[in-house]
C-alpha cells in the first residue's frame, strides 16, 4: 500500500464514522502532499517536513512507504469491519464526476486544474458543470459564454491527447487518456424548464439539473416543477435535490413528493445525484433510501469548487455502499464511453 492510498483509506473510514469533515481532511491533504516525496522509505521528520503532514499523518506516511499497514488505519479497519471494506471498494470503482465549477462560474480555479486534480485522483472523465445564465449570482454561462466553454474544453482535449502520443507512460488506464467532458448545471426555472439554449444543451455531454431559486416554494408547484425537468430528455442527473444546507445557519430542505419525482427519474433513466459537499449531503436518508427503492440510477458528484474537493467523493459512495449499491446503478463507476451512451447517444461518438 503506498502512502497516498493509506491516507485516503483512512480518510475513507473517518467518514464512515462520521468524523469531523476536518478531520478527514487533514488526511486527504496529506495524500496530496505526498506525490512530492520520492519513491522508497520515508522517516516520518522528512515527511513532517511537507505542507499539511503533521505528527498521525507523518506516521502514516512512514509505517506505509516502508511496506507495512499502518497501525492507525489497521485499528481503523478493525473496528469499521466488512461493510466499510465493501464500502471502499465500491469507492475504488469511481471512474469521474458529473458536477464540478470553474472559475468560469462561481469555482476559484481554472479548467485545467480542475481536470488535473480529477485526473490525479485516477478519474478517467470528470464533468465541467458551471452554472446556467439565470444564476447571476454565480456568474452562470449565457449562450455565448457557453459556446466558448466548449471550445475550450475541446482545445483542452485536444492538448491532453497531443501529450499521450508522445508519451505512453502517461496513458490512463480504462478507456484512455482522461477526458473532460462538457456539462453545464442548469437550473431548473419555475414552469421546470431548463436555463439554456436547447441546441446548446444538444452539443453537451451531460447536462445536470437543479433548483436553486424559491426552494421554499409549496409541495406542488415544487413537485410539478420538478417532473417536467427530470423528463426532459435533455436532462442527465437531478442535482442536490432538496437544496438543503447541514451547517452553519443552515436551510431546510425544499418539500415536494419524492416519491413521484424519484419514481419519474427512473422511468426516464435520470440520475438522481449523491451530493458529497459536506454542507449539503443531498439528499437527506430518508429519501436517498425512496429512490433507491423507486429503482433509481444515482451520480456519485462532489459539486467541487477547488480541486482538493473532488476529494469528497469517497464520502458519497459511503453512503450509497450504507444502502446496498452497486456499480451498476452508479453512472460515476461507469466507463466513459458507457457513460456517454446512456447521457448522449451521439456523444459516445465522438472522437
Amino acid at each position: 500500500m503506498d502512502p497516498a492510498t493509506a491516507l485516503r483509506r483512512i480518510a475513507f473510514l473517518l467518514e464512515w464514522n462520521d468524523a469531523s469533515p476536518y478531520r478527514v481532511r487533514a488526511f486527504h491533504t496529506a495524500a496530496d502532499a505526498v506525490r512530492a516525496l520520492p519513491p522508497g522509505p520515508v522517516d516520518a521528520a522528512q515527511a513532517r517536513r511537507l505542507p499539511g503532514v503533521g505528527p498521525v499523518t507523518g506516521e502514516v506516511i512512514a509505517q506505509a512507504s516502508a511496506g507495512a499497514v499502518p497501525r492507525y488505519l489497521a485499528r481503523l479497519e478493525t473496528a469499521a469491519g466488512p461493510a466499510a471494506r465493501a464500502g471502499w471498494d465500491l469507492a475504488a470503482a469511481a471512474r469521474g464526476d458529473c458536477h464540478l465549477h470553474s472559475d468560469w462560474s462561481d469555482g476559484g480555479h481554472p479548467i485545467e486544474e480542475m481536470a488535473e486534480a480529477a485526473r490525479t485522483l485516477g478519474h478517467d472523465w470528470a464533468v465541467l458543470t458551471d452554472h446556467s445564465p439565470r444564476l447571476t449570482i454565480a456568474h452562470g454561462l449565457d449562450p455565448e459564454r457557453l459556446r466558448r466553454q466548449l471550445d475550450a474544453v475541446a482545445a483542452h482535449n485536444a492538448a491532453a491527447r497531443n501529450v499521450v502520443a508522445h508519451d505512453t507512460a502517461g496513458h490512463h488506464a480504462g478507456d484512455g487518456p482522461f477526458r473532460l467532458l462538457a456539462g453545464i448545471e442548469c437550473d431548473i426555472l419555475e414552469d421546470g424548464s431548463l436555463d439554456q439554449e436547447p441546441e446548446l444543451l444538444d452539443r453537451l455531454d451531460v447536462v445536470v439539473a437543479s433548483v436553486h431559486s424559491k426552494l421554499r416554494a409549496d409541495p406542488e408547484p415544487m413537485t410539478a416543477r420538478m417532473l417536467t425537468a427530470v423528463r426532459d430528455p435533455r436532462t442527465n442527473v437531478l442535482g442536490h435535490c432538496t437544496g438543503r444546507i447541514v451547517t452553519g445557519r443552515g436551510r431546510p430542505p425544499s418539500r415536494f413528493d419524492a416519491a413521484a419525482v424519484f419514481t419519474a427519474c427512473a422511468a426516464a433513466g435520470t440520475a438522481v445525484e449523491i451530493n458529497c459537499r459536506p454542507e449539503r449531503r443531498d439528499p437527506p436518508d430518508e429519501l436517498l433510501r425512496l429512490a433507491v427503492e423507486a429503482g433509481c440510477l444515482f451520480a456519485v458528484d462532489t459539486d467541487a469548487h477547488a480541486p482538493e474537493q473532488l476529494h469528497w467523493f469517497t464520502s458519497g459512495y459511503a453512503r450509497a455502499a450504507r444502502f446496498g449499491l452497486g456499480p451498476d446503478r452508479l453512472v460515476t463507476t461507469w466507463p466513459r464511453e458507457r457513460l456517454l451512451a446512456w447521457a448522449r447517444p451521439a456523444a459516445a461518438r465522438r472522437p
